[in-house]
């Protein structure tokens, strides 16, 4: 429980820069799972990290926060890996791309789709404050609309942008041979429930379609990175889908009845999937999310 306070704690930093200049990260250790050969995720404060290494270089699917960057790459060479030759944003928000000026000046090549460049080079405002633009050289320097394919280490790496869902630049990235699929926070894993950021963008609709398409490239072995939480599997994300089209219906349906929020709440549409009540996103704030959304 500790851990996911923490990590609710630092999530709502990432959005908030003067906070997430406050924070106490001398006491994170970042710590690796192995998932296939050559494939890895990384634990520490903020979104889970994807690392591929091998003989063609490293690549980094995000990048937590700045004063982690030190960490992390101990913990990548730790892996055997080389430093980081290639950088992957699943979407702008600062606990997953926060450390993305210390590894471009590191001379890593940094990717993500095209909103997320258009939303870091300007000032944004999230419901949990506002967040400056960031410097030139945290910005991608390869975008892209649909997509993209990167022919490393042994396999094929699909870089897949979704329509909009958590935010509007969100990314899925699939090892298609090591059968590992990093969603970012198009899925939170029983920690928390999702956070649909409408103020850039998102559509929570996006998210239950985004989870559509990843459970269709999936299988039994596929082990799926979620942006929060443990690594989870095909059935686990099924779950989540499922969560997510139960919770959606029933507000959308009373939204079309003529019910005011305040209501919506008092029937409780989260309640009973077993999701982390404490989390960074709680049950009656989802609600809000949602009924947001169709009242709009």
């Amino acid at each position: 429980m500790f851990k996911q306070v923490s990590m609710a704690a630092a999530m709502a930093a990432c959005l908030a820069a003067p906070a997430a200049a406050q924070q106490d990260f001398s006491k994170v250790e970042v710590k690796a799972e192995n998932l296939a050969p050559g494939v890895s995720v990384l634990f520490g404060a903020g979104g889970n990290i994807g690392v591929s290494h091998g003989e063609d270089g490293t690549v980094l699917i995000d990048d937590q926060f700045a004063p982690l960057t030190p960490k992390i790459q101990a913990a990548v060479a730790a892996l055997g890996a080389s430093p980081v030759k290639f950088l992957i944003n699943t979407h702008w928000h600062g606990d997953h791309s926060g450390g993305n000026e210390n590894f471009g000046k590191a001379g890593a090549v940094i990717m993500a789709h095209d909103n997320v460049r258009v939303r870091m080079a300007t000032d944004q405002k999230t419901p949990f404050g506002e967040v400056k633009a960031s410097p030139k050289v945290a910005l991608p320097v390869i975008t892209y609309a649909e997509g993209l394919k990167l022919h490393l280490n042994g396999e094929e790496v699909r870089v897949i942008s979704v329509p909009p869902a958590h935010t509007d630049g969100d990314s899925v990235v699939h090892w298609t041979k090591s059968n590992v699929i990093h969603m970012g926070d198009l899925f939170f894993h029983k920690m928390s429930y999702p956070f649909v950021d409408r103020s850039s963008g998102g559509d929570v609709r996006g998210v239950i379609a985004a989870a559509d398409k990843v459970l269709a490239m999936a299988n039994d072995q596929t082990k799926i990175i979620p942006g929060h939480g443990a690594v989870a599997s095909k059935a686990d994300l099924q779950a989540y889908r499922d969560m997510l089209v139960a919770i959606v219906g029933k507000i959308e349906a009373a939204v079309k009845a003529g019910k005011s929020l305040e209501e919506v709440k008092a029937m409780k549409p989260a309640d009973g999937f077993g999701v982390n009540p404490s989390g960074f996103i709680t049950a009656d704030r989802f609600v809000e999310m949602v009924y947001g959304t169709f009242k709009q």
